[in-house]
């Protein structure tokens, strides 16, 4: 077993994880024209599970290198069928509406898919589509929050002009230049909860180098998924609340509350609690971290700070 705490998949684990964008979009809503999206009443910026669940799993796969045991089942350009058909051929079932598959079949088939797939292990996958109906669903252990910005952002809107038309027509017409757009975020520091279950971890098959693979990925991300759209993403915070036991020693809530980032920046003379401008670096931010008599048994590591 490991000596680092945070390592250890037999154990909970609640994270905090701070990242911020400057000059991007983190997250476009494509029922918004690709708009930043935002909570309608706060103005908070938000950015799905789903989108960073996606850079996880680029990420993740690059970080194990060619460890046969990191495949991603989740893939662009690969279906599902033909993944999940491979668990039956290789546990030697046969894949005919007439033949059913008792549940220590079942059991091997989905063993198999989660040795052989990272992101099942880690968050788990729906496995009754298909021919392969009878293998249910995988319980992933490691839960993904919704990040949320610290402070309101005001999303932006740039027109952009392109030199080039799409239609030979539009040439033929005289048109030189053809309008676009853009969003992005000025500045924004978003947070985020993940949570591990070490059950459903002992269930799935995850191991300490999952683990670090994935608090790696984490701190890594952002740098394999650069590009003009989204701007500069960088981590910011990476905090583990482990706990002593897979039951935990206290409700996740009291463990992640305890990280916090409020404005430095000067406040309003007119308003005396809202900052005069809005925040435009990290800089503009105190994170606080209470490791003060944390509950028996639980550990805080800081892996970014």
């Amino acid at each position: 077993m490991t000596t680092q705490p945070h390592l250890d998949p037999t154990v909970r684990h609640d994270m905090v994880f701070l990242f911020d964008v400057t000059d991007g979009n983190p997250n476009g809503d494509p029922d918004a024209g690709n708009r930043p999206r935002t909570d309608d009443e706060t103005g908070q910026g938000l950015v799905t599970d789903v989108a960073l669940k996606r850079k996880i799993r680029d990420t993740l796969a690059l970080a194990a290198g060619d460890d046969p045991r990191y495949g991603i089942f989740v893939q662009a350009g690969h279906a599902l069928n033909p993944r999940l058909e491979a668990s039956y051929e290789a546990n030697g079932l046969k894949l005919d509406s007439k033949t059913k598959i008792n549940q220590e079949q079942a059991d091997q088939a989905r063993a198999w898919l989660c040795d052989r797939y990272v992101d099942i292990r880690l968050f788990g996958a729906v496995l009754s589509v298909g021919k392969t109906g009878a293998l249910g669903q995988v319980r992933g252990p490691l839960q993904v929050g919704m990040a949320r910005s610290i402070d309101p952002i005001v999303p932006a809107d740039h027109a952009i002009t392109r030199v080039t038309q799409t239609k030979q027509e539009d040439i033929d017409k005289g048109e030189t230049t053809e309008m676009g757009g853009k969003w992005t975020v000025p500045y924004g520091l978003y947070r985020v909860e993940l949570y591990y279950s070490a059950t459903r971890g002992t269930r799935t098959g995850v191991d300490v180098k999952d683990l670090e693979l994935l608090y790696r990925t984490l701190e890594m991300m952002f740098d394999h998924d650069r590009s003009a759209t989204r701007g500069t993403l960088t981590p910011r915070g990476l905090y583990v609340f482990t706990h002593p036991d897979a039951f935990g020693a206290a409700p996740a809530h009291r463990l992640t509350e305890r990280v916090t980032a409020l404005p430095a920046r000067p406040l309003s003379p007119d308003e005396p609690t809202t900052p005069a401008a809005p925040p435009r670096a990290f800089g503009d931010y105190v994170v606080s971290v209470d490791d003060n008599n944390l509950p028996t048994g639980v550990t805080l590591t800081k892996l970014i700070a």
